[in-house]
């Protein structure tokens, strides 16, 4: 993935401001800064929830905002976005959430008659246990912890064959111990499916802790753009 100069405004706000960066599979990248920076707004960009005004957004090799609505299409069929609230059944069990993310890629006849195969229900078990969570599959989303439930979330990103996932803030309001299970649940997949996980994230240690690689927004551009690390006091106020 390659951005060239992207650039954003709301009437006579710039939001943002020639953002250029390439990124690769298996990068865990977390997007900083303080509020008002533009972090939303580029993960939203990037996969295509809204428009920017100029730029290149180039993805195997093709320039998406320059091709046709089909070219766009198949780029979100291939990335997936995860809300802050994740967006799941909660009256369904956690392998059944995951199986109905799996629909688009069986027959024709399965998908009329919401028929599943057992190998279908062991693939959606499958990914749960890639994420930790092999032992929640019958359990209902309600019941579950907000850290499951992104969990489970991710799970359903990876049975649709993402080759990108996006999350805005994944662990706001979450508790410690689910912010930790999180965030290295994160990094694991990243690394071991080898997909492109890019997050915005409110808390910088977590970044400097969990992620490959740190991107840093201020007042619209990119201030900062490192292998992660713990951040020097200067690179600090570079951001926040």
């Amino acid at each position: 993935m390659i951005v060239r100069n992207l650039t954003k405004s709301y009437q006579e706000d710039m939001i943002l401001n020639q953002v250029s960066f390439q990124a690769s599979p298996g990068e865990f990248i977390a997007i900083i800064g303080s509020s008002g920076s533009g972090k939303t707004t580029l993960l939203r960009c990037l996969t295509l929830q809204e428009k920017w005004d100029r730029g290149e957004y180039v993805v195997d090799g093709n320039d998406i905002m320059a091709g046709n609505f089909l070219a766009r299409r198949k780029v979100r069929r291939n990335w997936a976005f995860l809300e802050e609230n994740a967006a799941l059944h909660t009256n369904k069990t956690a392998m059944q959430n995951v199986l109905e993310a799996r629909w688009r890629h069986m027959s024709l006849w399965r998908k009329v008659t919401r028929r599943s195969s057992m190998d279908e229900h062991v693939h959606s078990l499958e990914f749960l246990e890639k994420v930790g969570l092999l032992d929640k599959g019958k359990e209902k989303v309600e019941k579950l912890s907000g850290g499951e439930k992104q969990r489970v979330a991710l799970a359903r990103a990876l049975i649709q064959e993402a080759k990108m996932i996006a999350a805005d803030d994944p662990v706001r309001g979450l508790d410690p111990n689910s912010v930790n299970g999180v965030m290295e649940n994160f990094r694991n997949v990243a690394k071991r499916e080898n997909v492109l996980l890019v997050i915005t994230i409110q808390q910088l240690d977590l970044a400097e802790r969990y992620a490959t690689r740190i991107i840093g927004l201020s007042k619209g551009k990119i201030a900062l753009d490192i292998s992660a690390r713990k951040l020097t006091h200067r690179e600090k106020e570079l951001i926040l």
